[in-house]
Formats: structure tokens, sequence, C-alpha cells
């Protein structure tokens, strides 16, 4: 039957303001523990920073236990992603272009993931695989000639970068813009970064400049094949179906954003946290062919780069008690889903021999898990290889964040060597 009950109040505990954003992660866990202790499913009010006006009374659902993340991501007929996946409300038209198949349903969703997958054959991985070591070894050597330095400047935004920017085959006189345009579409709410640009304009401006790269790149790999992804892009084919020009630009602008701050962050979160538990850094080079893998994935929880996707609800539903409409915005606290006692023993240790580490970093699994997850492991398992055995003294000071609801992003991060 159709949901007719009121609307509960806004919880207490709100999680729309940007003043709540600018906590810092270990701030807002205090707020996500006392949620998914006594209200799992709770209400709240629009996300500040929606470029559009949302309805009086409207709002979103916030999801902060691991359980009913995974049961929501998995569900896709109920909970769908056609309809943004974003918190804040902004123009379709943007997230058309913008979110590729994140932002879309079965059977559409289902055909354009496997031509993009297509691309990525056996040997086409060899070869990303092989760049990624060797762009680790470079960078890493890099920064040991430069000392002191801000981590992220000196390495963290440029490895996956990098590795983006030379799987596709861009040039280099291109990746400068490139690396700001995506750097512009995750920063629109931060007045730091926006300067005196008004959100939808720094997020336009930076969603053509990624889409006229694209464009002359697919351009010119039909016209000159290479061999790189961007020619696999353009001459995949899948049941006689290949991508369009805006297909391409759409993903191209998911891989220059969503491969390049998840690596990013987490190489920047795992700093602090080894900083933080020095501990865990001898622990795991005790072993660490054996150990690097388990690692990895506690990398991912701690740092959870992604910290919150929204689905819609396809019908009325009941959640924990709570009456969920069809058209409800729901939205998956990854973040607190990481950190969720039930699922994790001392959540707040950082234990690189955790296990097992059934974390929600990658998404809460279903056709939308991270079609990239191979590709971060990748970089991170060779830029902890390559620190913690050259520069194994690192340590980090106080970071800057990004103030945003969508990636825990970090902006500075200084370093000392200690060599």
């Amino acid at each position: 039957m159709p949901v007719t009950a009121t609307r509960p109040d806004y919880d207490p505990v709100s999680l729309a303001p940007l003043s709540f954003w600018r906590q810092t992660p270990q701030e807002r866990e205090a707020s996500f523990r006392e949620l998914r202790a006594r209200r799992p499913i709770s209400w709240h009010p629009p996300a500040e920073g929606s470029m559009l006006p949302q309805t009086e009374g409207g709002g979103f659902w916030a999801v902060t236990r691991h359980a009913d993340i995974v049961s929501i991501s998995k569900n896709t007929d109920t909970f769908v992603s056609g309809r943004g996946v974003i918190l804040e409300a902004v123009p379709q038209e943007l997230l058309d272009s913008a979110q590729s198949f994140l932002a879309m349903d079965a059977p559409r969703h289902t055909q354009l993931r496997r031509l993009v997958s297509s691309a990525f054959t056996p040997r086409r991985v060899k070869v990303i695989e092989e760049q990624i070591r060797g762009q680790a070894n470079r960078l890493v050597g890099e920064l040991i000639e430069a000392g002191d330095c801000d981590l992220v400047d000196q390495l963290a935004r440029r490895l996956p970068m990098w590795t983006i920017f030379e799987m596709v085959g861009l040039s280099p006189e291109s990746r400068d813009a490139a690396t700001h345009a995506a750097d512009g579409m995750v920063s629109w709410a931060d007045d730091d970064v926006r300067g005196d640009l008004e959100p939808a304009q720094l997020l336009f401006q930076s969603l053509m400049t990624l889409h006229g790269i694209s464009k002359e790149l697919a351009a010119s790999r039909r016209a000159s094949p290479q061999d790189d992804l961007m020619t696999s892009l353009v001459q995949a084919e899948v049941d006689g179906q290949r991508l369009t020009d805006e297909e391409i630009g759409a993903f191209f602008v998911l891989l220059s954003v969503a491969g390049n701050d998840t690596t990013r962050n987490t190489i920047s979160h795992t700093a602090m946290a080894f900083t933080e538990f020095p501990g865990e850094r001898a622990r795991l080079l005790t072993d660490f062919p054996g150990r690097i893998g388990t690692a990895v994935e506690e990398f991912i929880r701690w740092a959870t780069p992604v910290m919150t996707f929204r689905r819609t609800a396809a019908r009325d539903i009941e959640l924990h008690g709570q009456d969920i409409r069809e058209g409800d915005w729901v939205v998956m606290f990854y973040s607190s889903g990481n950190r969720d006692e039930s699922v994790f023993s001392d959540p707040d240790r950082f234990d690189v021999l955790r296990t097992p580490n059934n974390h929600v970093g990658f998404g809460g699994g279903g056709p939308h898990f991270c079609l990239g997850n191979m590709l971060a492991r990748t970089q991170l398992r060779a830029v902890w290889d390559e620190l913690l055995h050259r520069v194994p003294n690192l340590e980090v000071g106080e970071p800057t964040y990004l103030v945003g609801n969508f990636m825990s992003a970090v902006k500075k991060l200084p370093c000392t060597l200690n060599r």
C-alpha cells in the first residue's frame, strides 16, 4: 500500500549543513556513531550547497549502518541510480555529462558498463600495471629529491592523474588543464577552491574542459589508432554497439574524477594513519609481499575516499520503522558503514592485518561496484612498496581538508622524510 504517513521531524544530528562537513573525519564519526546506535535511518533537510531549489519539507534519508548500505546497494530495483547519485540537487544535464553509468539503471547501465569493460583487455591491464610500477618508482624518487614538502602536490595527486593520462594517451600539454578541471568537479562547494565563481560556473567550466579534451582525443584516435585506452574505447564493440562521443566524454570525466580522487586521497589518509599508528608500518614491513594485499583493504576502509552515494526510492518501502516514499532520496554514508562496530572490531584503530575486512570503500556490492577497484589497488600496492622501503621514516603533519560531502579529500599535507 502507498505510504501516507507524515514526515518525521528532521534529525537533531544534522548531516545537511556544510558546517558538518567542515569537521574532521574523526569529529564527524561521533555523529555517525549516535545515528548507527539509535536512528540508523534518519530524515534530514536538503543538503546545503545544492544548485537547484528543493521542495519545501523535502530532504533525504541517511543510511548509516553497514548492513543497510549493502542491502540498498544490491537492491537496484527498489533503490535506483538513474535519478542522480550525489547529495545535492544539480541540473540533470550536468549529471548526464559527468556521471556516466554511475547514474544509470539497467538495461542501459549494463550495456554501457559492458562496453567500457571490454576495453580493459588482459593485455591492456598488464600494460597499465607496468606503467603504475614505473610511475610509483619515479615519483617517490622525485619526492626524495624534493625533501620535506607537501605530500599531496608532490606525490598523492600526481600518481593517479599520471596513471589515467598515460593510460588514455593524453598528451603532456593537455594534462595540466585536465587535472585542474578534474579538481573543479569535486571542489565546487569549497570556498577556497571556488574563489569568485559560483558553484554552477566552476562545475560547468570543469565539465566542458574535460569533455572538450575527450572529444578531441577520441577524434584523433579514430583517425590514427594508438596503443592506449582511448583507442580501445573508440573501437570497443559489444553486440554491434559502440560508444558515442558523449558516452566516451562522460566516462572520461568519471575516470578523471573517480580514478583520481579515490587513490589520491587514500594515499594521503594512509600516510596520516602510519604517522598516527607507527607500529603498523613495522607489522607490514615484516612480510610486505605476504601482507600488502590485506593492508590495502585497510587503507581503503580507513580512508573511505568516497563518503556518500545517493539512491532514489522507486517504490514505497519501510526501513527500520521509517516510511520511505517513492521518489525519496536515500543516501548511503560509507564513512559510517566503514566504522560500524557490529562489523569491524575496534573500528577506530588502523590495523594493516585486519581480517575479515568487508569494507564498503568501493561501494556495497551489486552492479554498481567500482569498476576501477583493481586499478586503485594496484596503485596503492605500488606506491606503498616504494614509500615504505625507500622512505621508511616518512611522517606527515596537520592536513587541510576539502569542504564537501562527497569526497574525503585532503588539499594539503605537509610531510618530513626524516632520512
